[in-house]
């Protein structure tokens, strides 16, 4: 005698549920790349479906099995995007829960890249939180989105700040008797004090259809390269005051950061389509105050390609 099916029975309270599934699911990805050593990744996916509401539950006690085969039969074999592999978990899922209309699937792993410190040229790694999403909904046909991102720390320094203390420098160096040429080419050749923060740069890009999301790698290098300056896991003497003057030359605003990201992203990227969608994040923590400041632009690739010239 068959045992009943009660997930597929009427709920007491029939409400439409927008995602029921599975968090916390660990698997290795192995990522191939041209020319180079594959990536293994220590991968985090959530797994969801929609559950209409004439249905108790979406056999999770039961299909957990075949959505843990769908991610084996997905990450078993290596493959060049991770995006892509989530777009065709998220497909997989829709087949085998023929009553959702939506399937939605999350991952997230540490990325470890490799870096030169900018004087003594040692080598070094860094690693940076990445993450890849897809979302696939049934209506004529099955259609699907996917995103990908990365999250990178760097480091900025107060343009507020360095302005007061430039006019304390000014003043204090007139009172020891440099003309104002002197003051200039000494301010020109040591940069004025400012407070730090550490920088959370976020950048994620999501298309539909056949779009082809750019490197992982260079959106990374866009976070790194939006900040005042990047930072390194090991320093010698000599890179440390690289680095700490390269930022004080360079001072930004969180919302600086939010800007110059989004018109790397416009420039580097004429490929994407303009109804890809471009989220950028900018958090930084505050070294002399106890909150963060923060920063965030949404728009589509049609949009922020307007505003950059003017529209």
């Amino acid at each position: 005698m068959p045992l009943p099916d009660v997930q597929s029975s009427e709920p007491d309270i029939r409400i439409n549920l927008t995602r029921v599934g599975v968090t916390d699911v660990k698997k290795l990805v192995k990522v191939l790349r041209k020319d180079k050593r594959p990536i293994i990744l220590i991968s985090t996916f959530d797994i969801f479906v929609d559950l209409p509401k004439d249905r108790k539950g979406a056999n999770l006690s039961r299909n957990f099995e075949a959505i843990d085969e769908v991610l084996e039969e997905t990450t078993f074999e290596p493959v060049t995007e991770i995006e892509e592999l989530c777009s065709r978990i998220s497909e997989e899922l829709l087949k085998r829960h023929e009553y959702a209309s939506r399937a939605e699937v999350h991952m997230r792993s540490e990325y470890v890249i490799r870096r030169e410190t900018p004087v003594t040229k040692m080598k070094c790694q860094e690693v940076v939180d990445i993450f890849a999403s897809a979302i696939s909904t049934r209506e004529d046909g099955v259609t699907t989105r996917k995103s990908i991102g990365a999250e990178v720390v760097g480091m900025t320094a107060c343009p507020c700040a360095q302005g007061m203390m430039k006019e304390i420098a000014i003043k204090k160096l007139r009172e020891l008797g440099m003309n104002d040429k002197e003051i200039e080419e000494f301010i020109a050749c040591v940069p004025i004090a400012t407070h730090n923060q550490r920088g959370r740069g976020f950048i994620s890009i999501e298309v539909g259809g056949k779009d082809k999301i750019p490197s992982l790698d260079r959106i990374i290098e866009i976070i790194e390269d939006s900040m005042s300056t990047r930072i390194y896991e090991l320093l010698k003497r000599n890179d440390e005051a690289r680095v700490v003057m390269d930022a004080h030359r360079n001072p930004k605003f969180v919302e600086d950061c939010v800007r110059e990201m989004a018109r790397r992203v416009v420039e580097e990227f004429p490929q994407l389509s303009d109804d890809a969608v471009i989220t950028i994040k900018q958090v930084n923590e505050e070294s002399i105050h106890r909150h963060n400041a923060f920063a965030e632009k949404i728009a589509t690739m049609g949009e922020l390609r307007r505003e950059l010239n003017g529209g």
